[in-house]
């Protein structure tokens, strides 16, 4: 093992996770207003209306996928009787058709604020570093999925990854697992550190309300009403001195409630 080994498979994800935590504690704390997506679907709802669904029930699935294949060994899936080859097969399949899925979405999303005028203005800097960053982990685990375990000989990443991923969590990083394994898959955890270390000060950390992003699926659409509703809410009306209304001719000095 060498000292980078060290450094970004023993040192590295607590960093991380300390940013994680003490980051979103922060944001909540001093910028609870900003902790939203600052949604832009009063400037543009056709595109967005396709986009956003496809990116948040891809990554979802991505989600899941990524939990089972780190968190739930080898032995426990072969105690309930499934095999080595269907999880490859599973896993491979369906991990690939929900990378897509949240490729095209966010590819989707990226168009949408780039050619449509008001959206891209309110696109800031910070946004398009999450862009970036999102995109990369996101084509670099289609490449792990897809070529790794699909076109090539395979790479069985639950022997190595997996084990390191979980060994960090009981404060006992197992470096070595991580030394050997190939470029491919380094670069994607390592895009995906960088993706949590940037969470809590992006646009993204609106995941962590509402229950994850569970409830994001279920949730009521926001309405946005135009002005011209305005004129047949209820509320409070100027009344004006007996026989001007009909003139119309208000004055504003005094109001009841309709």
């Amino acid at each position: 093992m060498s000292t980078w080994d060290v450094l970004l498979w023993g040192a590295a994800p607590y960093v991380v996770i300390a940013v994680l935590v003490v980051g979103s504690l922060w944001r909540w704390h001093y910028d609870r207003f900003g902790w939203t997506t600052r949604s832009s679907q009063l400037y543009e709802s056709r595109l967005l209306r396709f986009a956003s669904p496809l990116f948040h029930f891809g990554l979802l699935v991505v989600i899941v996928g990524h939990v089972i294949g780190l968190l739930v060994p080898e032995s426990w899936t072969a105690a309930l009787g499934v095999s080595e080859q269907l999880y490859h097969l599973v896993a491979v399949g369906l991990g690939a058709l929900a990378g897509v899925c949240t490729l095209i979405g966010v590819a989707l999303l990226i168009y949408r604020r780039r050619r449509n005028g008001p959206v891209f203005s309110a696109t800031t800097v910070n946004d398009k570093a999450m862009y970036l960053v999102l995109v990369g982990a996101i084509l670099l685990g289609l490449l792990t999925t897809v070529l790794a375990n699909g076109v090539t000989e395979g790479y069985d990443y639950r022997a190595t990854v997996s084990p390191w991923f979980r060994s960090i969590f009981v404060l006992q990083p197992e470096v070595a697992l991580m030394v050997d394994v190939p470029w491919s898959f380094k670069a994607h955890v390592l895009v995906g550190m960088l993706l949590f270390a940037l969470f809590p000060f992006t646009r993204l950390v609106h995941a962590l309300s509402g229950f994850a992003a569970v409830r994001y699926l279920f949730r009521p659409y926001v309405v946005y009403r135009s002005r011209t509703a305005e004129r047949a809410r209820r509320g409070w009306e100027p009344v004006g001195v007996p026989g001007q209304r009909e003139a119309g001719h208000d004055t504003p000095h005094r109001t009841r409630e309709r």
